[in-house]
């Protein structure tokens, strides 16, 4: 694995570009190095199979420009072991990133939740210098961790204005036609709704609007934001 400036963790692949794509674009497109870790491979979704939200995964990734996805085949509806956060840790060791985020802790999905839980574990464990990882790889101290939202809206700590790469977002979302254009045979679900993307777009407009921009994507902090100084350069 290559070191990056930004690591993203999903329990499964569309998570990341939902709820924070339009942040990875804008990172990469700033120069910074970014990843995305999907716990799982989704393989108990309704539509689709596992072999083509790959190929859906990597032509997202592509649209965003982010280079690197790993995926740690993790059983979906099957996340939470120790053993799990101890790979997820020694991936923060291997990419060392500055930033790290992951779902919001008030989710619909169970996944997301245990999403949410395991990578703020991960990240604890990752910085104990005593504490081994599979590889046994040197201990790292993540800077910032934010956490994104996917299916709801909450109260944003920060608000990043991902206005000049929206349609990016949009972009790699609709990457993944099996969950989000249903053809004939596959089933309806939450995300092939007709109101699911206008809900994700609306909510996007909503949070730009509160810092007077087109676009953005919310992040809550689970620590205060450290400032130097009320004025900033």
């Amino acid at each position: 694995m290559n070191a990056v400036d930004l690591l993203a963790f999903g329990a499964h692949p569309d998570d990341v570009e939902i709820g924070a794509g339009g942040i990875l674009a804008k990172h990469v497109k700033q120069g910074y190095r970014v990843a995305i870790c999907n716990l799982t491979e989704a393989e108990l979704s309704s539509n689709g199979t596992v072999e083509r939200r790959r190929v859906e995964a990597r032509r997202a990734a592509e649209i965003l420009g982010v280079e690197q996805i790993i995926d740690l085949s993790f059983p979906d509806r099957g996340l939470g072991e120790r053993e799990q956060i101890n790979r997820m840790a020694q991936v923060i060791r291997q990419c060392k990133p500055r930033i790290v985020l992951a779902p919001y802790f008030e989710d619909r999905h169970p996944d997301h939740v245990a999403c949410s839980r395991m990578a703020k574990e991960a990240i604890f464990d990752a910085g104990i210098r005593k504490k081994k990882t599979p590889g046994d790889e040197e201990a790292h101290r993540v800077s910032q961790f934010f956490y994104y939202f996917i299916n709801d809206v909450h109260q944003a700590d920060v608000v990043v204005d991902i206005s000049d790469v929206y349609e990016q977002k949009v972009e790699s979302i609709l990457a993944y036609q099996s969950q989000f254009n249903p053809t004939e045979g596959e089933v309806s679900t939450p995300l092939n709704s007709p109101t699911y993307l206008a809900m994700v777009r609306g909510r996007d407009q909503l949070w730009g609007h509160q810092i007077g921009a087109l676009y953005g994507e919310a992040l809550k902090s689970p620590a205060p934001l450290k400032m130097t100084s009320l004025i900033q350069p």
